[in-house]
């Protein structure tokens, strides 16, 4: 019987980086497709023949989910990713079902390009408004407004997408909680399927994190957790389940790509800097694009055989000597946690061959009594509670070297 496996392909091109953006990503200008330059090519070529070099063990897996991100894959023509959708077809068998995931930003979306995806059979789309407000957009540098972004949900509703995500963000400079409510309510008036609502992270070494007025301008602490609140309540108010800490979906479209990483299920990425978890190790590509372009594209020419140019890309792989059982609990804790079906004791010990208890008892008895974990008939979850402090809980399932 085959394995489900998840795929994932990464574009690393944007019209505009954000400046709050710690994403493997170029800017590359809006008529980057439009010119003849050889580094889309090169790219696209090198991505395809990666994808390729797996056709040797492709026929012990079947396809469950694929995740075209980046980057701005919608900055790609549609024959671009007709390309990549053609080479992932002829490696991989995938489920009649399967979830197909496609990102775009607005002001990079057209109907030729919306009609294609559907065409491609692409069957869901993640659309990044962040916000409603032309200013907190321009702060953050991105490329698009309210308008743009209208546009782009008309357009892929128009094209046949009835699966459709809106991310939206929160604790940005110069917001309020009312100009906030107003990004929620607008997003509620479009009914999408989903809603990713996160807060702003000020990553190390962005522009966002070196701007000092930016960092000035940023909501109090209090302001911020009210944001997180409202959005809670308002959401699921409307009859979006929360399943995770900062993802909301109508029944049936909570996104299954995204719960394959918090399940800790096999997936392969594809592209610069793509990060894999297969056949039991964990791994990405190095994240130098003229060494990954150098590499995949020479080695195609040289190895004619799969498994051949498999072994070749393994140089350009950073691989993650740590992956143990320790590390693999640890890390189905923190991203079980996050869901709000939470870890079952049953799962943990057919995944580890372990028990819940006798490796995690006295953190979850501990946090139990604290109120911020339930233990409700083997099924371990945060509270309410919990979840406003989940970083503090989850650095308690730490396991001592």
């Amino acid at each position: 019987m085959r394995k489900n496996l998840s795929l994932y392909v990464h574009i690393p091109f944007c019209v505009k980086k954000c400046i709050y953006c710690d994403f493997l990503s170029f800017e590359a200008g809006q008529d980057f497709c439009r010119l003849p330059g050889n580094e889309r090519k090169q790219y696209l070529h090198a991505l395809c023949m990666e994808i390729m070099s797996y056709r040797s063990v492709s026929d012990r897996y079947m396809i469950n989910t694929v995740f075209i991100g980046g980057g701005t894959p919608s900055i790609l023509m549609p024959g671009d990713i007709s390309l990549i959708m053609a080479t992932i077809r002829s490696v991989f068998k995938l489920r009649p079902d399967a979830e197909i995931t496609i990102e775009v930003n607005p002001g990079t979306l057209d109907a030729e390009k919306a009609e294609e995806y559907i065409r491609l059979g692409i069957n869901r789309i993640s659309i990044g408004l962040q916000s409603v407000h032309e200013e907190e957009l321009r702060m953050l540098g991105r490329i698009h407004n309210y308008d743009q972004f209208m546009a782009s949900f008309q357009t892929a509703r128009e094209a046949g997408f009835h699966n459709i995500n809106v991310d939206i963000m929160s604790a940005l400079p110069k917001q309020t909680i009312h100009s906030y409510l107003e990004t929620i309510e607008k997003v509620l008036k479009c009914s999408p399927e989903h809603i990713s609502a996160y807060s702003l992270m000020v990553e190390a070494g962005t522009p966002l994190s070196e701007d000092e007025e930016l960092i000035a301008a940023l909501p109090e602490e209090d302001a911020e957790r009210k944001m997180y609140e409202a959005t809670g309540i308002l959401l699921q108010a409307a009859g979006y389940r929360r399943y995770e800490i900062s993802n909301y979906a109508k029944e049936g479209y909570a996104c299954r790509h995204n719960i394959v990483y918090w399940s800790l299920g096999e997936y392969l990425g594809f592209g610069l800097g793509a990060a894999s978890f297969f056949e039991g190790r964990r791994f990405s590509n190095t994240r130098d694009l003229l060494l990954y372009l150098h590499t995949v594209c020479d080695g195609a020419v040289k190895e004619q055989r799969p498994e051949a140019l498999r072994r070749l890309l393994q140089k350009i792989q950073i691989r993650d000597e740590d992956v143990n059982t320790e590390r693999l609990m640890e890390e189905y804790m923190f991203l079980g946690l996050r869901m709000m079906k939470g870890v079952s004791a049953e799962d943990f010990y057919t995944y580890f061959g372990h028990s819940l208890y006798e490796v995690y008892g006295e953190v979850i008895k501990r946090h139990i009594r604290t109120g911020l974990l339930l233990d409700e008939g083997g099924i371990v979850r945060l509270t309410d509670r919990g979840i406003d402090v989940s970083n503090v809980v989850l650095s308690d399932f730490l396991l001592d070297p």
